[in-house]
């Protein structure tokens, strides 16, 4: 998750100040932008991993739950 956290963090303050130094903005407002970037792209991150692993863990305890339960006869049979 830290590895998440500083991508994202790296993203976000690459993708804000290079597009306020595009606009045209002093470097020093450049800066801030990219700082506020790098909090706002670390949170996003961290928020997108947490869904992102929810999801995996929901489907291996869902197909690990569907392999546990027993196949009844009959649709063993019709199955084949």
């Amino acid at each position: 998750m830290k590895f998440i956290f500083l991508a994202g963090g790296a993203a976000g303050f690459l993708a804000t100040g290079a597009a306020s130094l595009w606009a045209g903005h002093q470097p020093e407002r450049a800066l801030f932008d990219g700082a506020v970037g790098c909090l706002a792209g670390a949170l996003l991150f961290r928020w997108f991993w947490t869904v992102l692993v929810r999801g995996i863990r929901e489907t291996i305890l869902t197909r690990h739950a569907a392999a546990a339960t027993p196949v009844p006869a009959a649709v063993a049979v019709k199955s084949k």
